[in-house]
């Protein structure tokens, strides 16, 4: 009998071997980078617990179009999107600092495979360039794991960038849908920060008028896409303006013209504000890309150089526009916070990898192990942040030691009373986060406004008993009919009560 056994297999050679995608393997990183240690940090006021907050309302109550800090206090300073978000999150993952974080880890991937299809019209190889430099930069790294608007914002304008570059640089029998799909994007980044979301446009509009004069910039805002816009962007505006008329003055005049031209929301108005917020996000945010980021720099400020790129329109030409006018209008502004210039990695992910697409080969063993050790690097100061640091507006904390204050005692919801009559003091002193740890509605009052000792009793009515953390220049006493007052004690410079209605 023949011997019918298969012959041993010949190894295959290494040439022919399948490998592994490069994009595969980006995809890899930026899922352990976007959600490795995701959930590990508490909730820090203010802004996060504000943006947890509202979408816990939104999902205690039902109403998922008027934002809202609980049932007494409204909140429109931002659409509603980024609640949204967040409160689908929870609404399906439970509710957990992971579940609040998740979107915004989703967004991070989201961008950095935008920024790979983007290179599909500015590289002439190693499409997945663009995105391993924005996963990898400290600042996106970092802002991937912070509640915020901006790491929505800027997956939004991404997606609007990709729309314009495909439509641009693309087949022209396809511009038509990228431009709706751009000011889809757009759409979404209007409904997430309002006017900013528009800031790449400032970019596009002199790059098309300089390449196909009015013609371009008319077939920019095609009628089907701005109806897209005008729906998705505008359209949330619309509803809540025709029930409260007077949110017209409010966003106009107090969303827009007070955050550019006034110094009210006090965040850096100072002449040099500009340089000590914004310089040290795109210097140290940058890492580790800073050698050529440096030659880009280098390259911007050759005179010939653009002049070249002037008469010559290269897709480098609309990047450094974006970049460069962007900066800008949030150098002028009175209104500067660290993460405004989030969007702007974009553009520098583009530029750095065009600058390095000629040299950059991660076959190199040294590339590799440089590379892998950031990664760890970044993972580590994440998930060390949330282990060991924890500052004073650590909501988790701040929670667990109220528990301990208030163990022995009942209570239905929280209010913190300040004595200011400022609005803006009680949105950024309020630890509006505490509600996600603590399960409870979390309140607060201006005790220097009118009504503000009604708008305690009528709290006690609907929260009995209500704890009560008052600053601890007031002396309250229960001048609430049939109510009952009694002292818990001191806790992080405020006076604790519990207000008992009456039976």
């Amino acid at each position: 009998m023949s011997d019918i056994r298969p012959a041993p297999a010949r190894a295959m050679p290494a040439s022919k071997r399948p490998r592994t995608h490069p994009m595969a393997w980006l995809l890899l990183v930026l899922c352990v980078l976007g959600f490795g240690f995701q959930g590990t940090r508490a909730l820090w006021s203010t802004d996060e617990g504000r943006y947890t907050e509202n979408a816990l309302q939104m999902i205690d109550s039902g109403n998922y179009l008027v934002p809202a800090y609980n049932q007494d206090r409204v909140n429109f300073t931002k659409p509603p999107v980024t609640y949204w978000l967040i409160a689908g999150s929870m609404r399906l993952f439970g509710r957990t600092t992971w579940a609040a974080r998740l979107p915004y880890a989703l967004a991070f991937i989201f961008t950095a495979l935008l920024l790979c299809g983007m290179g599909r019209w500015l590289l002439s190889g190693r499409l997945w360039l663009p995105g391993l430099i924005y996963g990898c930069s400290l600042v996106p790294f970092l802002m991937a794991n912070v509640v915020s608007t901006d790491g929505l914002l800027v997956a939004f304008e991404a997606l609007a960038t990709y729309g314009f570059l495909a439509a641009s640089f693309g087949p022209a029998r396809k511009a038509g849908r990228y431009l709706v799909l751009m000011w889809l994007g757009f759409g979404l980044a209007f409904l997430t920060k309002g006017p900013p979301g528009l800031m790449p446009l400032l970019g596009m509009l002199p790059f098309v008028y300089r390449k196909q004069r009015w013609p371009g910039v008319r077939a920019l805002f095609a009628p089907l896409g701005l109806v897209v816009f005008l729906l998705v962007g505008l359209g949330w505006y619309a509803l809540v303006v025709v029930r409260q008329p007077a949110l017209v003055h409010y966003f106009l005049h107090y969303e827009i013209y007070n955050r550019i031209f006034t110094p009210t929301q006090n965040r850096h108005p100072q002449w040099y504000g500009w340089f000590v917020v914004y310089a040290p996000v795109l210097v140290l945010g940058s890492l580790p890309w800073w050698r050529p980021l440096a030659r880009v720099v280098r390259q911007a400020a050759s005179v010939r150089n653009w002049r070249d790129g002037w008469a010559q329109q290269p897709p480098r030409l609309f990047l450094w526009l974006w970049f460069l006018l962007a900066l800008t209008v949030f150098c002028l502004a009175r209104s500067r916070l660290p993460a405004y210039v989030l969007p702007l990695f974009i553009p520098l992910s583009l530029l750095v990898a065009m600058e390095l697409e000629a040299t950059f080969d991660m076959r190199s063993t040294r590339r590799r192990v440089l590379l892998g050790l950031w990664m760890v690097a970044l993972l580590v100061l994440k998930g060390g942040i949330g282990h060991f640091y924890h500052p004073h507006v650590d909501n988790r904390v701040r929670a667990r030691s109220l528990g301990q204050k208030v163990a022995a005692s009942r209570y239905a919801a929280v209010t913190f009373i300040e004595a200011t009559d400022d609005h803006v003091a009680i949105e950024e002193h309020t630890p509006w986060g505490m509600r996600l740890y603590l399960r409870k509605p979390v309140y607060a009052i201006a005790w220097n406004k009118p009504g503000a000792a009604q708008r305690l009793c009528r709290l006690v009515d609907v929260h009995s008993p209500l704890l009560v953390a008052a600053d601890a220049s007031l002396e309250l006493r229960a001048n609430c009919p049939g109510t009952a007052l009694t002292v818990v004690g001191d806790w992080r410079g405020r006076h604790l009560l519990l207000i008992s209605a009456g039976k």
